[in-house]
């Protein structure tokens, strides 16, 4: 190193948690290197356990704070998601839509409605739970602001209930408690929609099949009911058994507990990390577990990467907690190359004109999935995924 360079140039990301085993490895300055042609920069991994999150950077960020998400809109009541059939009508007359109860559910399908003047942003992987069983939402999409209701391709995960247990859907109380997005009562943070591990999502994203997604639900609770308990608690398999709702199972006290081990080390070290990578365009993840990257996820933006990053962590630390296996390392050459690689033999592009366009690549060996804005001063990236096959 050079003893004049500037301080700036080089980055201490070495961090060791003693008390909590997280390594974060020296990073040479991603300023100091060429930016890859993909637009982004992999930096050395946060590891806990089984589970490594590389932090990525990228060459340029993009305004997105017009976007509202899920929870956003959940919590003050500007979105409303209900079961299908109760929508009445379904043009907007300057009023909100009347919801009423009536038949026509699907299981398939929910109706949205985005009463806010901002647009809203859906992931795919997002849980919203209620009405006759929680489901996960299928696809990114965006929902212009003050939209007429849209119906939402969504998959069923809680395959043993089809009795209404509200009228709306709302967020899984496996969020609830959250130390996230700013305190509303002491440390509580608002409820948040759960996002799904990788291996559900990708049933969803890239298969597209309710059994194939039943099937991945029923896999994971089944490998949840294994999980290491605490002294004097109660048997985990036997309340996970009684219930077939996923979001129910990551509630569970002795699961959260074990995703929380995982989860919480990596959340505070690379909220950490955002803060001190932000004028360097802090934008997504890459995610390893058990030694084999498994997935990404990468924004438009370091704020909107804060938004989702609570729920994110969780959803990997849930992969890492029921994969267990010996431990393999994998370096940041991997990482670049998974990340770089993202031009597919075989496209699917769906359009809505001037609000979204959602791209579906497939590649040897991975799906990429990429949701860009069409909204007037966008047309950019604003989510990026993706999955190993």
């Amino acid at each position: 190193m050079n003893p004049n360079a500037s301080p700036k140039i080089f980055l201490l990301l070495a961090v060791v948690m003693i008390a909590t085993g997280v390594v974060l490895v020296d990073q040479h300055d991603a300023q100091a290197g060429e930016v890859p042609a993909s637009g982004y920069k992999v930096l050395e991994p946060i590891r806990h356990g089984n589970l490594t999150v590389f932090p990525v950077v990228a060459a340029k960020s993009y305004p997105t704070g017009e976007f509202m998400t899920l929870d956003e809109g959940l919590r003050s009541g500007d979105v409303v998601v209900t079961e299908a059939g109760n929508v009445q009508g379904l043009i907007r007359r300057h009023t909100a839509p009347v919801i009423r109860n009536g038949g026509g559910a699907e299981v398939n399908r929910l109706v949205l409605v985005n009463n806010s003047k901002r647009p809203l942003l859906l992931l795919a992987g997002e849980i919203v739970s209620g009405g006759k069983q929680d489901r996960v939402i299928g696809k990114d999409r965006i929902v212009p602001a003050e939209s007429d209701p849209v119906d939402l391709s969504v998959f069923c995960v809680e395959p043993g209930r089809w009795v209404a247990s509200s009228n709306n859907f709302g967020a899984s109380e496996a969020m609830y408690g959250r130390n996230v997005g700013g305190p509303i009562h002491g440390n509580a943070a608002p409820p948040m929609a759960m996002m799904a591990q990788p291996s559900v999502r990708a049933k969803a994203m890239a298969d597209k099949d309710q059994g194939q997604v039943w099937a991945e639900v029923r896999k994971q609770q089944s490998a949840m009911e294994t999980v290491e308990v605490s002294a004097g608690a109660a048997p985990v398999a036997t309340e996970i058994a009684s219930t077939s709702s996923y979001a129910k199972v990551n509630e569970n006290a002795e699961v959260k507990k074990q995703v929380d081990a995982v989860a919480k080390p990596i959340e505070q070290n690379y909220q950490s990390l955002i803060r001190q990578l932000r004028d360097r365009n802090a934008v997504g993840v890459v995610v390893a577990v058990n030694g084999r990257i498994i997935w990404a996820d990468v924004f438009a933006s370091t704020d909107l990467l804060e938004k989702y990053w609570p729920k994110l962590v969780r959803s990997y630390a849930s992969e890492a907690v029921v994969t267990r296996a010996k431990d393999v390392e994998v370096g940041v050459s991997q990482a670049q190359a998974f990340l770089g690689d993202m031009e597919g033999r075989h496209e699917t592009i769906e359009t809505e004109p001037g609000i979204y366009r959602h791209t579906e690549a497939t590649g040897d060996g991975f799906k990429a999935f990429s949701l860009m804005s069409l909204l007037p001063k966008t047309g950019f990236d604003v989510h990026v995924a993706k999955m190993a096959e």
